[in-house]
């Protein structure tokens, strides 16, 4: 895990001073460390004297990046929240029509958890697991970037009503949350049975339930 941080971060570590570049580099390497132990065994039962000895830094070098195990754990989701937006975002400004965005939106997620499926399932289990004052001030912070992110996604649903590509079947922001959540199930079951359940790595299998539809129209076979 340590060289994903390492490399996701050598274009910044280029334009920085020596000594800069020095500090990001142990702080990215012990939150490689730490999580690459929380997602073995778990955010409770790790300690920083662990991290310490996995990332081979003093234990006085992590207190110098993070007050405590809390700190780093909140440090740790965040940015790798960071360079998952990054990645969605780039998917949704890259395709030239509304349909194109939106297909490379459903890649561009399922990707990303494909090659981040460690933390993927730490998120999972420790979100609910997690102390209360930790996933608290942890949940207020994702839910506003959520929030923020779905008028993103839902400013695609508007503009394809705008061009006529989509059909105004329900609210922006409504229909934005609800693809989301399709992608999201599709994931879970994934993670969950995957002998049982492929992972969605076809966009149009998720989108399909919005562009076709559940109903079989009448006079169309479509019935079972």
């Amino acid at each position: 895990m340590k060289s994903c941080y390492v490399n996701r971060a050598a274009p910044m570590q280029e334009k920085m001073p020596r000594r800069e570049r020095e500090k990001l580099r142990q702080r990215q390497e012990i939150l490689a460390a730490a999580l690459e132990l929380f997602a073995a065994r778990g955010y409770h039962y790790v300690s920083m004297q662990e991290i310490a000895e996995k990332s081979e830094f003093a234990i006085g070098t992590l207190y110098k990046y993070f007050r405590n195990k809390e700190d780093l754990y909140k440090a740790l989701v965040l940015e790798q929240c960071d360079r998952f937006e990054a990645e969605l975002v780039q998917a949704l400004s890259g395709a030239a029509d509304e349909i194109g965005k939106l297909r490379a939106y459903v890649q561009a997620k399922v990707a990303w958890c494909q090659r981040n499926l460690p933390f993927v399932r730490l998120f999972l289990a420790e979100s609910r697991g997690a102390s209360f004052n930790l996933k608290a001030s942890l949940d207020d912070e994702l839910r506003q970037r959520y929030y923020a992110f779905m008028e993103n996604l839902a400013q695609v649903m508007a503009q394809g009503f705008a061009s006529g590509r989509l059909r105004r079947i329900a609210a922006p922001y409504f229909l934005a949350v609800a693809l989301d959540s399709v992608i999201d199930a599709g994931l879970l079951l994934w993670l969950d049975a995957p002998e049982r359940h492929p992972c969605p790595e076809d966009p149009d299998a998720i989108l399909g339930i919005f562009f076709r539809g559940l109903l079989a129209t009448e006079g169309t076979g479509d019935r079972d």
